[in-house]
């Protein structure tokens, strides 16, 4: 599962990088926890013909998708993420899926390696990201939950898959990274319609799209950090840290986009 991530890039490298009207200022954050706003971008609404106004807008949704036909929030289980591989089968996420595909800006995420109990060895928290920085987008869902009282609320998960062969030492999933020249696709909810569930290779499901490699976690440590290092669950990641870490990260990405093809990329 993906549990905590940053996002530490300005407003105006997140802007260029999703084709954004410009963003208000907002500071970096190198611990984001469910329940708290998150940054997703989305397919702006039909544009007129010769509109000048950007194809795609961003705003901000609490992190834990609350599916529409959920009465009470209070007594749903958070869903921070969805399972690729089988999202669109299931009821929390299919209209989601079907019409409310996003992108979520990040920088990098962290993730646990949690030996046995038995082994006696402690847990370590790693930060992973691009080698060279930078911005990535993973794949997410998003549903407006509205109350009784009809106040509405923006909610959102993150999208995993099956961790590549350099996390599998880590954790057995990652989020799914969508790469630039795929995000029309993905966020064009009108003429893209996901298909296929299951594993990834499996047969029949074509509108998969999977890349492959692995990647060079760091592990989190007190000594780097200007604040706290995250040295246990739900603690904060150090800003040290997250700035020192360099780790190459490749999308070995399963999500559902008809008619792209399985070459295998890496992010630069």
């Amino acid at each position: 599962m993906c549990g905590r991530y940053a996002l530490t890039a300005t407003p105006k490298d997140i802007s260029e990088f999703f084709a954004l009207a410009d963003l208000d200022d907002f500071p970096a954050r190198y611990n984001i926890a469910p329940t708290q706003p998150i940054l997703v971008v989305m397919s702006s609404e039909k544009r007129e013909p010769g509109s000048n106004l950007p194809e795609r807008r961003a705003f901000l949704a609490r992190w834990g998708l609350i599916p529409g036909w959920v009465k009470d929030m209070k007594e749903f289980p958070l869903l921070i993420n969805a399972r690729s591989e089988t999202a669109i089968g299931k009821a929390s996420f299919r209209a989601a899926m079907r019409h409310r595909r996003i992108l979520i800006p990040a920088t990098g995420f962290y993730e646990w390696r949690r030996p046995p109990k038995e082994s006696g060895v402690k847990p370590q928290a790693y930060w992973i990201r691009p080698k060279r920085g930078g911005v990535i987008a993973f794949a997410g869902l998003m549903e407006t939950w509205s109350s009784a009282d009809g106040s509405e609320v923006d909610t959102a998960a993150i999208m995993t898959t099956a961790a590549n062969g350099g996390i599998r030492h880590i954790h057995d999933r990652m989020p799914v990274v969508i790469e630039p020249e795929d995000f029309s696709r993905w966020l064009d909810c009108r003429t893209q319609e996901p298909r296929g569930s299951g594993r990834p290779d499996a047969a029949g499901a074509g509108g998969f799209l999977r890349g492959a490699a692995g990647v060079r976690p760091r592990q989190q440590s007190r000594q780097h950090g200007a604040g706290p290092a995250e040295t246990g669950r739900g603690r904060p990641a150090g800003r040290g840290a997250a700035e020192k870490a360099e780790t190459r990260l490749h999308p070995d990405v399963a999500f559902l986009i008809p008619r792209l093809s399985s070459s295998r990329r890496t992010i630069p």
